[in-house]
C-alpha cells in the first residue's frame, strides 16, 4: 500500500530519466518544472536549498538533488528507488554501448537529432533562474552575492572548485550582520553515523582489496581495481561529468602507457584514446546523468576479459560511482538539516541561495556565448534557430500548462526535420 502511494512519483522520476538533457544545469531546470510546479513534491525554497547544498558536496550534484526528493517524500527507501531509476536508463545505454562499438560507425550517427537540445537546456536554465531569483535575491547584500557568483561563473565556468568557494564565500558573507537573523534558542545535536560509517568502511575496503588483489594476482583482481577506481573518483569529483571525464580520461587512457606502468603494471585496467572519446561524446547526448559513462568505461577495461566479466564491469562502473554521491548526501542531509536551527547557518543559506541564483546566471551567460554567440561570431544561421528554441522555451515554461519531456521530445524532432 505504501509504494502504491508513491508510484506516481516514480512514474514522473522515470520520465524525469529519460528526458533529462543537458547536463546538470538542464536537470535542475526540468526538475523545476517536474517535481516544483507540476507535481509539489518540494517547494522552490527547497530545491534552492538543494542544489546549493548538493553543489558543497563531491559527486554528481543532479543525482543527489533527486535522491534528496525521494528523501524528502517517502524516506531512505524512496530516496534509493528514486536513485536507481534515475541512473539506470543512461547507465543501461552507456554499458550497451561498450558491447556495441565494435560494430559502431561514427559517420552513421547524425548529430542534427541533438541540435536543438543544447539551447533547449538554456531555456530551463534561465526560467529557473528567473523563478527562484524572486525567492532568493530580497537585498542589498543578496544582489551584490548573485552579482559577484555571476561574474565569477562566467570566467571560471570550468574550474571545478569555483561552485563550492563561492556557496561558502557567501555563506560566509551572510554572517557579517546578525541583525536580519538572530539565533533563538538550540537545535538538536543528535547525528546518525550510519551512512558515513558505510562510506569510510567501503572506502578502505576497496582500497585494501583493490591493492591485495593486484599483489597476489587474484582471478578478480582488475573487479576490485575497477570498484576501487570508480568509487574512489565518485568520492572526490567535484564540478561535474567533464571533470569526471578528465580523471577516467587519465586513469584508462594515458596512465597505463606512461613507461613505469608498463614496466610495473602492463594488465593495468585501460582503454584506447578514440573508444573514450566516443563514449564521451554520446554520454552528453543522452538523457540522465553524466556520470553514467563509468558504466561504459566499466565494461571497455573489462572487454578483453569476455562478455561475462564485461556486463560484470558496466555494473560494477555504475554501482561503484553513484555509492558515494548518495551515501554522501544522505548522511550529511540530516546533520545540515539539524545545523539549519542555528542562526549561523540560517544566515548563511540565504547567502548560499543568492549564490546558487548567481551561478545559474553565469551558467545561462557561459551557455549562451558557447551557443548563440560563437555560430553567430563564425556567420552560422543556426543562431537565430538556438535563440528561438531558448524563447520558445522559456515562454512554454512559463505557461506551466506543458510538460517538460513534452518540450524535449518537440526539441528533438525539430533537429531531425530540419
Amino acid at each position: 500500500m505504501i509504494l502504491l502511494r508513491h508510484i506516481p512519483f516514480l512514474r514522473a522520476v522515470l520520465w524525469h530519466s529519460i528526458t533529462a538533457f543537458g547536463g546538470p544545469q538542464g536537470h535542475l531546470g526540468m526538475m523545476m518544472k517536474t517535481f516544483v510546479q507540476q507535481r509539489k513534491d518540494i517547494t522552490e525554497s527547497e530545491l534552492i536549498e538543494y542544489n546549493g547544498f548538493c553543489q558543497l558536496l563531491p559527486g554528481a550534484s543532479s543525482t543527489q538533488i533527486l535522491t534528496l526528493i525521494g528523501y524528502k517524500r517517502g524516506g531512505l527507501w524512496l530516496a534509493v528507488l528514486t536513485l536507481m531509476i534515475w541512473i539506470l536508463p543512461a547507465c543501461t545505454i552507456m554499458g550497451g554501448l561498450s558491447f556495441l562499438l565494435d560494430y559502431f560507425d561514427d559517420k552513421s550517427l547524425s548529430p542534427d537529432l541533438f541540435r536543438f537540445i543544447q539551447p533547449m537546456a538554456i531555456g530551463f536554465i534561465a526560467y529557473s533562474t528567473f523563478r527562484i531569483f524572486h525567492i532568493a535575491i530580497h537585498n542589498t547584500i543578496t544582489r551584490v552575492i548573485m552579482l559577484v557568483a555571476t561574474l565569477a561563473t562566467f570566467l571560471a565556468f570550468k574550474t571545478p572548485w569555483v561552485f563550492p568557494v563561492l556557496i561558502v564565500a557567501a555563506g560566509i558573507a551572510t554572517n557579517f550582520s546578525d541583525k536580519r537573523i538572530p539565533q533563538k534558542g538550540t537545535p538538536p545535536k543528535k547525528i546518525k553515523w550510519g551512512n558515513m560509517l558505510i562510506f569510510l568502511a567501503l572506502f578502505g575496503m576497496a582500497g585494501y582489496l583493490s591493492e591485495t588483489a593486484s599483489r597476489n594476482n587474484w582471478r578478480l583482481k582488475k573487479e576490485f581495481n575497477l570498484f576501487e577506481n570508480a568509487f574512489r573518483n565518485g568520492s572526490f569529483v567535484f564540478g561535474g561529468g567533464d571533470v569526471l571525464m578528465t580523471y577516467m580520461y587519465e586513469q584508462y587512457v594515458t596512465r597505463p602507457e606512461t613507461r613505469r606502468v608498463k614496466e610495473k603494471r602492463p594488465d593495468v585496467l585501460k582503454m584506447g584514446r578514440e573508444e573514450f572519446l566516443t563514449g564521451s561524446g554520446i554520454v552528453r547526448a543522452i538523457p540522465g546523468p553524466v556520470f553514467s559513462i563509468s558504466a561504459f568505461t566499466g565494461g571497455m577495461v573489462m572487454r578483453s576479459l569476455g562478455p561475462g566479466d564485461q556486463l560484470l564491469g558496466c555494473i560494477i562502473g555504475a554501482v561503484a560511482i553513484f555509492l558515494p554521491s548518495a551515501l554522501l548526501v544522505l548522511f550529511f542531509f540530516p546533520v545540515w538539516h539539524n545545523l539549519k536551527r542555528y542562526a549561523v547557518i540560517f544566515r548563511s543559506l540565504e547567502g548560499i541561495n543568492a549564490s546558487v541564483v548567481g551561478i545559474m546566471c553565469g551558467a545561462t551567460c557561459y551557455l549562451l556565448k558557447d551557443t548563440v554567440l560563437m555560430a553567430l561570431f563564425e556567420g552560422r544561421s543556426i543562431w537565430l534557430w538556438d535563440l528561438l528554441v531558448i524563447g520558445c522555451t522559456f515562454f512554454v515554461l512559463s505557461r506551466n500548462r506543458i510538460p517538460a519531456p513534452y518540450i524535449v521530445i518537440a526539441c528533438l524532432l525539430m533537429g531531425w526535420l530540419l
